[in-house]
C-alpha cells in the first residue's frame, strides 16, 4: 500500500502540472513552476484532509449519541458552519490586511492548530442524560477539530486570492475544481480503503500526521508567495470587473442552500432505513462534490438542455419513490433513485452558480455567499426541520424549492437563448412542472399523514401511531412505527391487550427465552429498546424488568397510547439515555435475560453490537444468563456479527427463526440467543425440541467488530 500511495502522489503531481499548463498558469514572470505546483499541492492536500476527516470523526462519535442517523446531520451542519467561518476568515483577511499581515496571521493560526492534535475526541463529551444532543455534538466537534477544520476550509479561497494577485488574467476557479477533486478522492477512499483496513484510532492519528505536513507546506506557500510584491498593474487588474448586485448575491446563497439542504435530507433519508454508515454518507456527499467539479472545471460543462430535463425527471422519480409502498422502496432502487435526483439538483444549482460567478477580484465574496448558503441549508435540516415539522417534510419541500428556484433563474437570469420563443416555452413549462410537483407531493404527504393517529418528531426520528380496525380478515391492532418500521403492536380488544405481538410472540427468540425462564419463581430482565413496550407482556408478579430507552418521546407514547407498561405486574422502570452508556455507569444488575432490540427505523446502532458491548452485557448477566439479540433486518446479515462476538468472549450462540405462526398480529423475526455452552444444551433439549433453531454459523472472513472497528460492507445481504 505504501508504494501505491507513492504512485498516487506522483500521479497527482503529473495531473496538476497538466492542469497548470492547460490553463496557461504554469509559468509567469514572477513565479516559477515549482511555486505553482506548491499552490496546487497545498490546495489539493487541504481538500483531501477537509473531507477525509468528515466520515472519520462522524463514525468515532456516532456511538456516543445513540447511533442515530441525525448524528451525521449535526456533523454536516458543523462542517458547513466551519466552512463558512473559513471563507469569512479568507474574505476578511484579503480585504482588510496587508499581504505580510495575512501571511503572519495564517502561519500563527496554523501553528496554534497543532496543539489540538491528534484529533481524538475526549470521552468526557459522552452525554449523561437523555434529550437532543445536537448542541453537545457541535461543541464536541468545535473543541476537537474546530480550528484545523476552519483553516483547511480557508485554504482554497485564500490561496486562490493570492494566486489571482500574482497572476492577473488567470483562472483561479480551476484551483477550486482541483480542491473538489481532492475532496472527492478522500470520500471515495474512506469506505473502500480507510475504513476496512484501519481502526478509527489509527485513522485519527494518520490524519493528524498528514495535517501537520499540510501546516508545514502551507506555511512555506504563505511565506514564499507573500514576500513578493505585485506590480500596481497587477493589483488594478485583479480589482477590475463589475461588482455583483445584492440580488445576485442572494441568488448565490439560495442556490447553495438548496443543494446543501438536499444533501443532508437525502443522506438522512437513506441512512435512517439502513444504517448510519460512512458509505451512505459518502455517496451523496461525493455526488455533491462531483457536481462542483464538473461545473467549475470547464466553462460550458453545465448545459441546461441536458440537466433541466434530468432535474425534472429525476425529482419526479424521487417524489414517486418517497411515498411508494409507504416509503418502503427496496434499497436497490431507493439508493440510485435518490442519488440521481441529488446529482441532478446539485448540477443545476452549482451550474447556475458557475454561470453567475463574478470576476476574480470578487471571488472571496462569492465563496463567502456560497458557504453561507450551505450553512443555512444545513441549519434548516439539522436544527429547524425537527422543530418545524412532525414528519420528514423537509425533503419534499426542498425538492419543490429546487425546481422552483430553477424556474426563477430562467425568469430573472435567462442567459443567452437564440430564440425568445424557446425561452418563453421553457419558462412556462418549468412553472407548470413546479406547481404539478408541489400538488403531487402535497397530496402524497396529506394521504400519508391522515393514516396516523399521532406523528411526533425529535432528534432521533419520527414516531407515528396508527390503528388497524378489527375485521373478518384482520385483528384490530394499534401499531407504533419508527420511520418505516414496526416498533411494536398491541391488540385493541381489552381482553387480549396483554398478548405478546409483532417480533415478540411466544415462538420468537425472546418468547422462548422467557418460557425457559418461567421455571424460576422470579426473574430479572433488562430490555434495550422500549418501543411500544411489548416485552412487558411477559411480566409476572415478583419479576423485575428494566427498560433502557434513548428517545424520551418513545416513553411518552408507550405510557399514553399503549398499556403494556401500565399492565405490567412486575417491578419495572424505564431509564432514559443511551443503553450502552447507562449500563457502563451501573453496577452489575445480575439479569437472567437481556434483550437487545434498539433499531431506529431499520438502522442499527452499531455500538450495541461490538465485542465491548457484549462484554458489558455479560457483566450485567448472571453466570448462566441469556443474551437475546434481535437480528431481523432487510439489508444486513447481523447473525455472523453476533456469532463472532459470542465466540470471542467464550459463549455459544443459537439462531432462532420465527415465521409468526400465521397470526396477523405476529411478525416473522430472527433472534440470536447467546449464553454458556452448558446452558445452551440444557434449554434447547428441555424446551425447544430443536424446532426453528440452528447453531449460528461462523464466517472466517469476518473481522470482529469492536468500538474501534466495524464494517457493514461485510454483512450486506
Amino acid at each position: 500500500m505504501r508504494y501505491g500511495m507513492r504512485y498516487g502522489r506522483f500521479l497527482t503531481v503529473a495531473v496538476l502540472i497538466g492542469v497548470s499548463y492547460r490553463s496557461g498558469d504554469a509559468v509567469c514572470d514572477d513565479c516559477c513552476l515549482p511555486l505553482m505546483l506548491l499552490y496546487a499541492c497545498t490546495i489539493f492536500l487541504s481538500a483531501f484532509l477537509l473531507f477525509g476527516v468528515q466520515p472519520m470523526i462522524g463514525k468515532i462519535i456516532l456511538p456516543w449519541f445513540g447511533g442515530s442517523a441525525a448524528v451525521w446531520s449535526a456533523c454536516l451542519l458543523f462542517f458547513q458552519a466551519s466552512l463558512l467561518a473559513g471563507y469569512l476568515y479568507a474574505h476578511c483577511s484579503t480585504r482588510y490586511l496587508k499581504r505580510r499581515q495575512q501571511a503572519i496571521l495564517h502561519i500563527v493560526l496554523m501553528a496554534a492548530s497543532l496543539a489540538l492534535l491528534p484529533i481524538l475526541p475526549s470521552p468526557a463529551w459522552k452525554p449523561f442524560e437523555a434529550g437532543d444532543p445536537s448542541g453537545r455534538i457541535l461543541l464536541l466537534l468545535a473543541a476537537t477539530i474546530g480550528l484545523p477544520y476552519i483553516l483547511l476550509s480557508a485554504t482554497s479561497p485564500l490561496l486562490q486570492a493570492w494566486f489571482a494577485m500574482l497572476k492577473p488574467g488567470a483562472i483561479p476557479y480551476r484551483l477550486f475544481a482541483l480542491s473538489n477533486i481532492g475532496s472527492l478522492l478522500a470520500l471515495c477512499s474512506f469506505p473502500v480503503l480507510v475504513e476496512p483496513l484501519f481502526t478509527t484510532r489509527v485513522q485519527a492519528i494518520g490524519w493528524s500526521c498528514l495535517f501537520a505536513a499540510f501546516v508545514l507546506l502551507c506555511a512555506v506557500v504563505a511565506w514564499k508567495t507573500l514576500r513578493s510584491e505585485s506590480r500596481p498593474a497587477q493589483i488594478e487588474a485583479v480589482q477590475t470587473g463589475e461588482p455583483p448586485s445584492w440580488k445576485v448575491q442572494v441568488l448565490w446563497a439560495a442556490l447553495a442552500a438548496c443543494a446543501s439542504a438536499l444533501l443532508l435530507e437525502i443522506s438522512n433519508h437513506l441512512s435512517q432505513n439502513v444504517a448510519p454508515i460512512p458509505f451512505l454518507w459518502v455517496v451523496p456527499l461525493g455526488l455533491y462534490l462531483l457536481s462542483f467539479i464538473i461545473c467549475f472545471e470547464r466553462e460550458h460543462a453545465y448545459r441546461r438542455v441536458v440537466f433541466l430535463p434530468l432535474l425534472v425527471l429525476s425529482v419526479g422519480a424521487a417524489a414517486y419513490a418517497l411515498y411508494f409502498n409507504l416509503g418502503n422502496l427496496n434499497i436497490k432502487w431507493s439508493i440510485p433513485t435518490f442519488a440521481v435526483a441529488l446529482f441532478a439538483c446539485c448540477m443545476v444549482c452549482h451550474g447556475e452558480l458557475a454561470r453567475l460567478k463574478p470576476a476574480s477580484g470578487y471571488l472571496t465574496s462569492f465563496y463567502l455567499m456560497v458557504s453561507l448558503g450551505g450553512a443555512l441549508g444545513g441549519l434548516f435540516v439539522a436544527v429547524g426541520a425537527p422543530r418545524l415539522f412532525h414528519t420528514f417534510a423537509e425533503l419534499p419541500a426542498t425538492m419543490v424549492a429546487c425546481v422552483a428556484l430553477a424556474a426563477a433563474v430562467l425568469w430573472g437570469w435567462p442567459g443567452d437563448f437564440k430564440f425568445k420563443a424557446v425561452l418563453t416555452i421553457v419558462r412556462i413549462a418549468m412553472v407548470i412542472l413546479t406547481i404539478a410537483l408541489a400538488v403531487y407531493l402535497g397530496h402524497g404527504k396529506h394521504l400519508d399523514d391522515t393514516r396516523f393517529e399521532l406523528s411526533v418528531r425529535n432528534f432521533y426520528g419520527v414516531l407515528r401511531v396508527y390503528d388497524l380496525p378489527d375485521t373478518d380478515e384482520q385483528t384490530g391492532v394499534r401499531e407504533l412505527n419508527h420511520g418505516t418500521i414496526n416498533h411494536g403492536t398491541q391488540i385493541i380488544e381489552a381482553a387480549r391487550r396483554r398478548t405478546p405481538t409483532s417480533y415478540y410472540g411466544p415462538n420468537s427468540g425472546i418468547g422462548r427465552a422467557m418460557r425457559y425462564l418461567d421455571r424460576k419463581p422470579s426473574v430479572r430482565v433488562g430490555v434495550v429498546g422500549l418501543g411500544a413496550g411489548v416485552t412487558a407482556a411477559y411480566c409476572r408478579p415478583g419479576d423485575v424488568f428494566r427498560f433502557y430507552e434513548i428517545n424520551p418521546l418513545d416513553l411518552g407514547i408507550a405510557n399514553s397510547w399503549f398499556t403494556f407498561l401500565k399492565d405490567c405486574a412486575a417491578d419495572h422502570d424505564v431509564l432514559l439515555g443511551d443503553a450502552r452508556l447507562t449500563m457502563e455507569r451501573e453496577p452489575s444488575r445480575q439479569f437472567d435475560l437481556i434483550a437487545v432490540d434498539a433499531f431506529s427505523s431499520d438502522a442499527i446502532p452499531v455500538h450495541l453490537l461490538t465485542r465491548e458491548a457484549f462484554v458489558l452485557y455479560f457483566r450485567h448477566l448472571k453466570p448462566n444468563g441469556i443474551l437475546a439479540v434481535h437480528v431481523s433486518n432487510r439489508y444486513l446479515d447481523l447473525a455472523p456479527v453476533v456469532s463472532r462476538n459470542a465466540q470471542d468472549i467464550g459463549k455459544a450462540a443459537l439462531l432462532l427463526a420465527d415465521d409468526g405462526g400465521g397470526y396477523d398480529y405476529l411478525t416473522s423475526s430472527d433472534w440470536m440467543l447467546v449464553t454458556n455452552d452448558p446452558a445452551v444444551n440444557m434449554f434447547t433439549d428441555h424446551l425447544f425440541q430443536g424446532k426453528g433453531i440452528t447453531r449460528a454459523k461462523m464466517r472466517r472472513d469476518l473481522r470482529p467488530w469492536t468500538d474501534d472497528y466495524s464494517n457493514l460492507f461485510q454483512i450486506l445481504k
